[in-house]
């Protein structure tokens, strides 16, 4: 008979596809999956949902009866998890704290029940080493915790050879503020105004899109950027295929499959320079790191990148080896499946 799991958390995100499919592929689970329905533009209606959140996860489990319950982000998925009274419980630490943002009046709040979500879970994924730093200074029993990162399916992502006499960078992060993307634009500019020709391709969407399309504009770049929209993630691998930098500068990070997927496309990482991204790229050895919001070093590394061309087609190489290495979907994905199963049994 197969075993049951209970996903909590938004089951719609790339992040928990693969952690969904991967367990029903090597783990031969069968998958059923509970979220929040309100939007979080609606904050009151939100809040009041999630606290009625235990009784209705309570009810799917007397119904549908799973061997255990699994949640992304300890400090509300993971949370209700704790809560759920399930006998195997596993949860992930999505960002570098879960904690995010510092300055947050809830951050006492979330600091608490995080630590419950951490007592209570059998197993506590971190997706990568700086999510395992922050779990340490907790105090988490750090025999519960599992640090491997999903992984990513390295027969989609493929390398390849750019011979582009060009910059052509690629940003494939969520449209949102704290992904930076104005700042990108910007060395753009700085890049156009010294007569250095590009083309830059934005990928997806999000909240500042119209913003940046402005912007893009303003800065009489518009005719070099191409904005996306949302695309379906399997046209991803060809958008990176055809360029030669990858670029993302959040302001925080936990593990970024992002990167994984520019890096097994040969795509030559340009990223924040934050314990995140510090994990897996050295300064100007496999990549750049970049001081958030420092468009003048963003544009003058975006420029080293490129005319060290030699440099940077050996550590795409370096950089292919590395992810098939320590972030292939299809090993890591069977570990984390077959953890289940011990659990379980």
């Amino acid at each position: 008979m197969k075993r049951k799991i209970l996903f909590l958390g938004e089951s719609y995100r790339a992040d928990a596809i693969t952690w969904m499919k991967g367990l029903k592929e090597f783990g031969d689970f069968e998958i059923i999956t509970w979220e929040l329905q309100t939007s979080n533009n609606q904050r009151f209606k939100r809040i009041l949902e999630y606290f009625f959140a235990p009784i209705s996860i309570r009810k799917i489990i007397r119904r549908e009866k799973p061997d255990m319950v699994i949640a992304e982000r300890t400090t509300s998925y993971g949370f209700l998890a704790a809560l759920s009274g399930s006998k195997t419980i596993a949860i992930a630490q999505q960002g570098r704290t879960d904690l995010w943002p510092e300055t947050s009046v809830l951050y006492p709040f979330k600091k608490f029940i995080q630590k419950y979500a951490f007592k209570k879970a059998h197993l506590i994924h971190a997706w990568g080493p700086v999510m395992g730093i922050h779990m340490k200074a907790t105090g988490v029993d750090m025999n519960k915790v599992l640090v491997l990162p999903k992984g990513i399916d390295l027969s989609l992502f493929t390398p390849s050879i750019n011979t582009s006499t060009k910059i052509e960078a690629i940003v494939t992060r969520s449209l949102q503020p704290e992904y930076r993307h104005d700042s990108i634009l910007k060395a753009f500019g700085i890049l156009n105004q010294k007569g250095i020709d590009f083309s830059l391709t934005i990928v997806g969407d999000g909240t500042r899109l119209q913003f940046l399309k402005d912007l893009a504009k303003e800065l009489q770049i518009d005719n070099k950027v191409i904005f996306t929209g949302r695309i379906p993630n399997t046209e991803l691998p060809k958008l990176l295929q055809q360029s030669n930098i990858y670029i993302s500068m959040p302001i925080t990070e936990g593990v970024s499959a992002s990167l994984f997927e520019a890096m097994a496309c040969n795509c030559y990482p340009v990223v924040s320079d934050i314990p995140g991204n510090q994990s897996w790229i050295n300064h100007r050895d496999n990549g750049q790191l970049i001081e958030i919001d420092n468009i003048e070093m963003l544009a003058e590394e975006l420029i080293w990148s490129f005319e060290n061309s030699e440099s940077r087609n050996e550590a795409v190489i370096r950089n292919r080896k590395f992810v098939e290495e320590n972030a292939n979907y299809d090993i890591n994905m069977k570990v984390i499946a077959e953890k289940y199963h011990e659990l379980l049994n």
